[in-house]
């Protein structure tokens, strides 16, 4: 079988389409004919050896698919042979069969597409954690998403909608701007032209905003934290921007502030059952219409470089598919 494999810690060029053993099935586990991949951040920094795990090369990126369950192993009693599904992995999701262990599994409803079930988890499922399990939002509060036009940016922008926040796109353009007012946001604030503390404060009459979610940080963080209100809570998502941020701790103590660390893999590891909860209501969401991932472009594994390339220069509005 074919698989797009990382071969040297350089980036996205080192990406190559090989030929690979196929996987075999064991206890527990499900293998999947792929129908689409996708393309998330994380791949980027995995491709340069950055990612919180290093795999060795070569190895695949990737960390989620759907398709249709070709085989299951012994116990696996969730899903069968024919299944339309989507699963989520550390790595390794970009290749034409994968294997997955049965809770990372979840069916696909018939109304969504593979190349939209694929573009939904690893996002969809992050921001379900960040912002029902991490930060307990509320209807009625204000919820300001970072970076809000990319893949987890749109979801957070979406499921903040959704559950009644009131939410304030911030993003690099005028054009991706209007992009998120299209999935939910009810303000918009172009960080490369606006002072982002001093749009916040102006758009909550100075009272500050409820939740930050932040998976850029970089020197937007501090801003957006100055900007948070009383007992607010900052997500931290990612580092999109290459940039750890320092925060001065004597905000947090004077705002009475949280800062929350969001680690999805290793939630959905620790809690696989409730992580596939979360999964199995994004998907029901996304069947009644109630959400809608956004897909910017399906592209064979011939192109996964550039992919990821489009990903890292932030040229995506929501997310990159894969197809083999």
């Amino acid at each position: 079988m074919r698989a797009v494999r990382v071969h040297e810690l350089t980036g996205p060029a080192s990406l190559r389409v090989d030929e690979v053993p196929e996987p075999a099935v064991a206890a527990g586990q499900v293998l999947i004919d792929v129908a689409a991949c996708g393309v998330n951040f994380p791949d980027v920094l995995l491709t340069r050896g950055l990612y919180q795990f290093k795999p060795s090369p070569p190895f695949s990126p990737g960390g989620e698919v759907a398709g249709t369950v070709r085989a299951v192993g012994d116990g696996v009693t969730s899903v069968a042979p024919g299944d339309r599904v989507a699963a989520t992995m550390l790595y390794g999701a970009f290749a034409e069969r994968v294997l997955a262990p049965e809770l990372a599994v979840v069916k696909l409803p018939d109304s969504v597409s593979f190349e939209v079930g694929a573009a939904t988890l690893l996002t969809y499922a992050t921001t379900y954690h960040a912002l029902v399990d991490r930060a307990a939002l509320a209807a009625g509060e204000t919820l300001l998403v970072l970076g809000a036009a990319g893949g987890v940016g749109t979801a957070a922008v979406e499921l903040g909608a959704l559950l009644g926040a009131e939410v304030i796109a911030a993003a690099s353009s005028a054009d991706k701007l209007a992009f998120c007012r299209e999935h939910g946001a009810r303000h918009g604030i172009d960080y490369t032209t606006e002072d982002l503390k001093d749009r916040l404060k102006a758009l909550t009459s100075n009272r500050g905003v409820d939740v930050v979610y932040d998976p850029v940080g970089g020197s937007l963080a501090e801003p957006a934290l100055r900007a948070t209100g009383w007992q607010g809570r900052y997500l931290v998502i990612g580092f999109a921007s290459g940039e750890i941020p320092k925060i001065p701790l004597n905000l947090v103590l004077l705002k009475g502030c949280q800062i929350v660390g969001v680690f999805w893999g290793s939630f959905a590891m620790r809690d696989p059952a409730k992580n596939r909860r979360h999964a199995e209501q994004i998907f029901a969401w996304i069947a009644e219409g109630k959400l809608r991932p956004a897909v910017d472009a399906v592209l064979p594994f011939t192109e996964a470089a550039d992919a990821l390339t489009r990903l890292e220069q932030r040229r995506v509005k929501g997310k990159l598919v894969l197809r083999p």
